[in-house]
């Protein structure tokens, strides 16, 4: 089992991506906390707190979904590399927008600036996934998307909690500043990835004329391959299944540290940070069992871990007491980051490199597109009913995912697909030895 150090030590254009992913990350996180703080400080003593952390979760979601298409395309046609370079070089001047909103008595650059900032996001985290099986080994390949998953949830743990903290203490302006900076970090970073030949960009042949006017038909061609791999096209469902009561968790995070429990922008980071670390620890145990079950194993494990996060959210949703309600969320995101592990191997290990793009980001699409219509509703629904109420829903609704996933392992229909991507033989990685 290879272990997380060696990985980083000898495999530097991984140690490259990962200290800007660390760094990027934690910045993202004093951005979240800001905006979401300020979008309810605007609307201080109202009834409409929910309403608006749902206008911000929309204002972020809809250009996702929207962007995702593109970005797929794009990521297939060019190269990985520097679109990725391109997108943190965007998204670090508009990090800075934000800074024009504090002193506004409105919303809408919040809105604004969140839109843009977010349209941005998938030409960058959907290369990082198109390229981690490029810039390492098979052998390595678990071991650097467990890392990858961990480490994005350990950022959560530190960004949020520091975020929640520091914005108090300092006030919004540095933390917009520190989101930029971060940004200008992880492309310098990126831009160090270096691997023989031309393997960051997957189309070997020259665009014809046809294909660069009608990139529809290059992205439809990309829904066909997902559709004619179960697998792959059931990983994909199943994170829409989720994302029907996880677009509603993503409000009510905000609105229980603040609103339910009423501490402030330090308690959306408590919230938010013991969410983090509870996919901290379920991405360690993820890791270890990535190494130890065979593919059935992972199947039954899938709908397992679905029907235990949707149980512990409900039971946080309706906990009075603040810290055991930080347990219960921490226990209800464990279970999502083994599944999410154990996902995402699958499809790093699956997924054929010409198609990873458009895979990946169609995925985060799809997901985006659920979350978004979840978010609405529960947007919609605070106005009338308790948080306590609608997380209790929200938390039914993602365990309903395991049903589906279960009822296609046992009819058969999730047969084992055969392992695609780059062979060690087809990319030289440089950097140290690897092992």
């Amino acid at each position: 089992m290879l272990s997380f150090r060696t990985l980083l030590r000898h495999n530097s254009n991984y140690r490259y991506m990962w200290s800007g992913q660390v760094v990027s990350e934690i910045g993202d996180h004093f951005n979240n906390i800001s905006v979401f703080s300020l979008a309810l400080a605007h609307t201080a003593h109202t009834k409409y707190g929910g309403l608006v952390v749902s206008g911000v979760m929309l204002s972020r979601a809809i250009p996702a979904m929207f962007a995702g298409p593109i970005a797929g395309v794009i990521l297939d046609r060019l190269n990985r590399k520097h679109v990725m370079v391109a997108s943190d070089l965007v998204r670090a001047v508009l990090a800075l927008g934000f800074i024009l909103s504090i002193h506004r008595s409105d919303n809408w650059m919040l809105y604004l600036f969140s839109a843009l900032l977010m349209f941005a996001s998938p030409f960058f985290t959907s290369g990082r996934s198109s390229i981690l099986p490029t810039i390492t080994t098979r052998e390595e390949l678990h071991t650097a998307n467990s890392l990858t998953q961990t480490t994005q949830w350990t950022t959560i743990t530190i960004g949020t909690f520091a975020a929640g903290a520091s914005v108090m203490q300092f006030g919004y302006e540095w933390a917009f500043v520190l989101n930029s900076l971060s940004f200008l970090f992880s492309a310098a970073c990126i831009s160090r990835l270096h691997v023989a030949g031309n393997a960051f960009q997957p189309r070997k042949a020259a665009l014809t004329e046809a294909e660069v006017v009608r990139p529809w038909h290059e992205y439809k061609e990309g829904l066909r391959y997902m559709r004619s791999n179960p697998l792959i096209f059931g990983i994909a469902l199943i994170g829409v299944g989720w994302a029907t009561g996880g677009g509603a968790a993503q409000i009510l995070f905000s609105l229980f540290g603040e609103v339910v429990f009423n501490r402030g922008p330090a308690g959306i980071g408590e919230v938010w940070g013991c969410a983090g670390m509870g996919l901290l620890i379920g991405g360690a145990f993820a890791y270890w069992l990535g190494y130890h079950i065979g593919f059935r194993g992972y199947k039954l494990t899938i709908s397992i871990c679905y029907i235990l996060h949707g149980a512990t959210y409900i039971i946080f949703s309706q906990m009075q007491n603040f810290f055991l309600a930080l347990v219960f969320i921490a226990l209800s995101r464990a279970a999502v980051a083994v599944s999410s592990v154990l996902n995402m191997s699958q499809l790093l290990k699956r997924v054929s490199n010409e198609y990873r793009g458009r895979v990946f980001s169609t995925m985060e699409s799809m997901q985006w597109s659920v979350m978004m219509l979840s978010m609405t509703a529960a947007g919609i629904a605070s106005q009338y009913y308790s948080p306590r109420l609608i997380g209790a829903i929200a938390g039914a609704l993602s365990s309903t995912t395991a049903f589906f996933w279960a009822w296609a392992n046992f009819t058969g229909r999730l047969p084992e697909p055969p392992v695609e991507g780059v062979e060690r033989e087809e990319v030289e990685v440089h950097g140290e030895p690897t092992i």
